[in-house]
């Protein structure tokens, strides 16, 4: 073999280990992010999940909106990207506890029982004006001892909440979009889907509690989102029987 064959053998073996070598630092790196995503959302490969679908409040017979049908779409990517499966529910059927298999529960408690019974054992600190009747508190929320407006399709709020049901590893998660309407229920979706290595880093595979306020949703759609703040002490701090609001925070 001369010296050209052989250097060209060389180079092929060479060319070869390289690829092989890079091939396989992108595969562990793929499993890396792959087994952090799939701990941060409770989602092991071949795992159970459950998806609450809540009713539109504003239909006479039992219908879902469309917006939360988009919500509903983006959480099911997400299910499927970790290897899962899905279970879909309504509000109204899910008759069951939580920690078993992870849980994303859709829309505010006007138009989902299964949002009502979460926020009251997980979020005693979170009222919600469900009242029918027009007024500037109408969909309103209080945290602690803040109110947040809303201005339809102008300036609305959503919690993005993650929580667990205490310290077990094994525990699944529960994941609630609780919105003032149900174009910010997709806003919170997509927030997730976006943003969750970055909560991964934060929070890792802790509870939390996130305002999220949603600008302008009648010109960009669920889109342009805002982080308010890290609400989870006030959240789940209960409130005195008759809370009083001391700061208003009016949407314009």
């Amino acid at each position: 073999m001369n010296d050209d064959v052989r250097n060209i053998v060389l180079g092929v073996v060479a060319a070869g280990i390289s690829a092989t070598l890079g091939w396989l630092a992108r595969t562990f790196l793929w499993k890396r992010k792959l087994r952090r995503k799939q701990a941060f959302f409770g989602l092991p490969e071949n795992s159970e999940s459950l998806l609450v679908v809540n009713r539109d409040p504003a239909a006479s017979e039992p219908a879902v909106h469309r917006f939360d049908v988009y919500a509903l779409l983006e959480l099911s990517a997400l299910i499927k990207d970790c290897g899962a499966n899905l279970h879909v529910v309504t509000q109204d059927t899910a008759h069951q506890g939580f920690g078993e298999r992870t849980e994303f529960c859709v829309g505010g408690p006007g138009s989902n029982r299964r949002m009502v019974a979460h926020m009251s054992g997980l979020l005693p600190g979170v009222r919600v004006n469900v009242d029918p009747e027009p007024g500037p508190d109408r969909g309103a929320f209080q945290i602690g001892s803040e109110r947040y407006r809303m201005n339809p399709g102008v300036t609305e709020y959503v919690i993005l909440a993650r929580l667990t049901a205490g310290d077990r590893r094994e525990t699944r998660p529960v994941f609630l979009f609780c919105g003032q309407r149900a174009i910010t229920n997709q806003a919170a979706t997509r927030y997730l889907a976006r943003n969750h290595e970055r909560l991964t880093r934060k929070y890792g595979t802790g509870s939390f509690v996130l305002l999220l306020k949603v600008i302008n949703s009648q010109a960009y759609g669920p889109d342009v989102v805002e982080l308010v703040g890290d609400v989870t002490r006030a959240a789940q701090a209960p409130l005195p029987e008759a809370p009083v609001a001391r700061n208003t925070h009016r949407a314009s």
